[in-house]
C-alpha cells in the first residue's frame, strides 16, 4: 500500500512540482526550510488544495484524477495543525467525541478509552479546554483526529507553536503514536530534532521540489544530509531501557549493544531512540582502560568521508547492525591508520535519550 502524489502548481512567486510514492507505514517527515512547499503538498494530500490535473492515490483508492475529486470529509483523514482547533464550548471529552460520533459505527477502529490511555489524557476528560497546557491541547487535538478512525494522519508542524516544556510533554506520545494506533503519519517540520525523534523516513524539499526521499538511517549516514546543516552530524540508535547498576545508571540497547545512561530518563522496556552527536564520539584502535568515558563499543568501519574542512565522518557498524558515526580530524584519521573494514572501538562521551 502506498500514497502516490503527482502535482504541478504555479503561482506568481512559487512553483510546486512533485511526483512521489510513499509507503503507508510509520512516520514520513516532509522536511525543508519555510516556504519550500511542505504544507502545500500536505494540503494536496488532504484535498484542501485542489490542483488542476493532479493525481492522488491512497492504496487502491483514487482521491484525485482528471475530473474525479474526493473531498476531505470522504478521504478518512485526520489533520492536526500548528495551532490547536479545539471547540471552546466543549470539554475535553466533548472535543474528543466530536468526530467519533460522526463516524459510522462500522468504520470506528479506535475508541475513547484506548486513545486517552495512549495519549495520557484520561484524567483530563471533564476539564474545560481553557484549563489545558499547550502540550495537553495538542494531545487532545491528536486524540480527536484519531477518534475519527482515519486511515491517514497528517501533522502540520504540530510542535512549532509550543514552548520547550510543552514539546517535551507531547513528544513521547507522538513517538509511540503510529506503533500503538496503526495509523500511518505524514508530518511537516523544519526541525531536525523532530525528524530524528519521530520519523522513519524523510522527504527533503527545496523550492517546491523533492530533492531526495530516504530512510532516516540512510540520511544520517551521508555527510551532506540537510539535517546536519545547523547542528552538525548525529546518529540515532533504537533500543529500550533495561535495569542497570544501582549507582544512578541504567542500560539502553538490546541483546547485542548496551549503553549506560542516567537512571529515570524513560520507562523500562518500551522502544526508545538514543541521539548521539557525532562530535561526541571518539575512535580508539583498542579498548581504553582507566578513563571516565563509560560507553565503549566495538564497531566495524564501513565508510570514511570528508565532512568539514580538516574533519572526516567515520561510519561504523555496531554488533546489532545499526550505524554509529564519529566526527574526527583528518590528522587523527591518518595517525590511527583508519580504513574501511577495520575493527575499532567507539568511545561515546555523552548521549541524549529521545523520549
Amino acid at each position: 500500500m502506498t500514497l502516490a502524489i503527482k502535482a504541478r502548481l504555479k503561482r506568481s512567486d512559487f512553483e510546486l512540482d512533485v511526483d512521489i510514492e510513499l509507503p503507508l507505514n510509520g512516520v514520513t517527515s516532509l522536511f525543508g526550510r519555510s516556504g519550500c512547499g511542505k504544507t502545500t503538498l500536505l494540503r494536496i494530500m488532504a484535498g484542501l488544495e485542489k490542483v488542476r490535473d493532479a493525481e492522488v492515490r491512497f492504496g487502491n483508492q483514487i482521491w484525485q484524477h482528471g475530473r474525479h475529486f474526493v473531498p476531505l470529509h470522504q478521504r478518512q483523514i485526520g489533520i492536526v495543525f500548528q495551532e490547536h482547533s479545539l471547540l471552546p464550548h466543549l470539554s475535553v471529552r466533548g472535543n474528543l467525541l466530536y468526530g467519533y460520533k460522526r463516524t459510522p459505527e462500522s468504520l470506528r477502529r479506535l475508541h475513547l478509552g484506548e486513545v486517552t490511555d495512549m495519549l495520557g489524557i484520561t484524567g483530563l476528560l471533564d476539564r474545560p479546554t481553557d484549563r489545558l497546557s499547550g502540550g495537553q491541547r495538542q494531545r487532545v487535538s491528536v486524540g480527536r483526529a484519531l477518534l475519527a478512525s482515519p486511515q491517514l494522519l497528517l501533522l502540520d508542524e504540530p510542535l512549532s507553536a509550543l514552548d520547550t516544556q510543552n514539546k517535551r510533554e507531547i513528544m513521547p506520545f507522538l513517538s509511540r503514536l503510529t506503533a500503538e494506533s496503526g495509523v500511518p503519519i505524514v508530518m511537516v517540520t523544519h526541525s531536525p530534532d523532530e525528524v530524528e525523534r519521530l520519523a522513519d523516513r524523510v522527504v527533503f524539499m527545496e523550492d517546491g521540489r523533492i530533492t531526495s526521499h530516504e530512510s532516516l538511517q540512510k540520511t544520517l549516514t551521508r555527510p551532506d544530509s540537510p539535517l546536519f546543516a545547523d547542528e552538525g552530524a548525529v546518529c540515532v540508535l533504537e533500543g529500550s531501557v533495561q535495569p542497570g547498576p544501582n549507582d544512578g545508571l541504567t542500560r539502553f540497547g538490546n541483546e547485542h549493544i548496551q549503553f549506560l545512561i542516567q537512571t529515570g530518563l524513560a520507562p523500562q522496556g518500551k522502544p526508545m531512540r538514543l541521539r548521539i552527536h557525532s562530535n561526541d564520539v571518539a575512535i580508539a584502535r583498542y579498548p581504553v582502560e582507566e578513563v571516565s568515558v563509560m560507553n565503549q563499543l566495538p564497531v566495524t568501519i564501513e565508510q570514511i568521508v570528508a565532512f568539514r574542512p580538516g574533519r572526516v565522518l567515520v561510519a561504523g557498524k555496531l554488533r546489532d547492525g545499526q550505524t554509529l558515526t564519529a566526527e574526527i580530524t583528518e590528522h587523527s584519521c591518518r595517525k590511527l591508520g583508519l580504513e574501511n573494514g577495520q575493527h575499532v572501538h567507539a568511545l561515546i562521551k555523552s548521549v541524549a535519550l529521545l523520549e
